[in-house]
């Protein structure tokens, strides 16, 4: 039975526009956020929704932990309807949004998670445990008795993270967790995620513009654009779908190179930098890098499956 199911899903906004020319004038237009979105996650399962900028991701997720009401459909997340906000129902989720904090600004670390443990009537035993295992997973014990104020944004996204653990949540929303992160500190929450997600058994829904966050995390992804679902599977399918054809990579050593390359039969091929990119289909792959073996050097030569953002690219450029 799946732990978060819904069903057409729609949500759409009024956008009120006045014009001081014509002060008793107002032009309303409709702007479809989320449209007829169905959904089915089983426990457990790690999903990740890929989209441009107003997409509708943060919308849907804002609709399933309770935020946000829908214009049309239905959702059930355990059993509750998440916009009901049941009390039972908010103490088994969390939702943890990169550009927003959910912990108090001037206060240390330390005090909003003792506030936490009682809104959320988290036992001591549990509490200490859960909070413990954080600090050492997330290497935050220097942390707690900091402000928020003067944290940095890692510091800070390990903090809410944290915070957002410390009752056990059964389900759990990620709107963009590593958003402006540096590489060290997006490798410890993505650690950090995965851990709670195999051992936890903890069901995720994450949103992010990183490819690297979805290719480590996630199984299943869902490509979002104009409110609606295009792909619903997995990476692999997912490339086999959009982008059946090979990467050749040359990487060009020199001016001669370049035009060595530029002068290749070859016609969708492309020179970045001092690197030449060529899209093969695999009919025609044989015929392609026998040419390109008889103009440059075995090492210097790459064929790769096509790059996940690439394809992600070329799917938003389809809508």
């Amino acid at each position: 039975m799946a732990i978060i199911e819904s069903n057409k899903i729609t949500k759409k906004y009024i956008k009120t526009s006045y014009d001081i020319r014509r002060p008793f004038r107002v032009e309303r237009e409709e702007k479809v956020a989320v449209s007829g979105f169905d959904l089915e996650i089983e426990k457990g399962e790690f999903v990740g929704f890929l989209g441009s900028n107003g997409a509708g991701k943060t919308t849907f997720l804002k609709i399933l932990s309770g935020i946000m009401h829908p214009t049309s459909g239905t959702a059930k997340v355990m059993g509750y309807t998440p916009w009901e906000r049941d009390y039972r129902y908010l103490r088994q989720m969390a939702i943890v949004m990169g550009q927003k904090n959910q912990l108090w600004w001037d206060l240390p670390a330390i005090d909003s998670y003792n506030l936490l443990q009682a809104i959320y009537d988290i036992p001591d035993s549990r509490y200490k445990k859960n909070l413990e295992m954080m600090m050492e997973v997330l290497d935050m014990k220097d942390l707690l008795g900091k402000r928020l104020r003067n944290m940095s944004l890692g510091e800070r996204m390990k903090c809410e993270l944290a915070a957002s653990f410390l009752h056990d949540p059964k389900v759990v929303f990620l709107d963009e967790p590593t958003i402006g992160l540096d590489v060290v500190s997006s490798r410890s929450i993505r650690k950090f995620l995965k851990m709670m997600n195999e051992e936890q058994k903890c069901t995720f829904i994450l949103t992010s513009h990183y490819i690297g966050d979805i290719e480590e995390l996630c199984k299943r992804v869902l490509i979002i654009t104009k409110g609606e679902k295009v792909y619903d599977g997995t990476l692999l399918k997912l490339k086999e779908r959009y982008a059946p054809n090979k990467r050749i990579e040359v990487f060009l050593q020199n001016l001669e190179d370049k035009k060595t390359f530029a002068h290749l039969s070859v016609k969708e091929k492309k020179i970045e930098e001092n690197k030449g990119i060529i899209y093969a289909d695999k009919s025609a792959l044989g015929e392609i890098t026998k040419e390109v073996f008889s103009k440059f050097s075995l090492e210097n030569i790459l064929i790769s499956d096509a790059d996940t953002e690439e394809i992600i690219r070329k799917i938003f450029g389809q809508k």
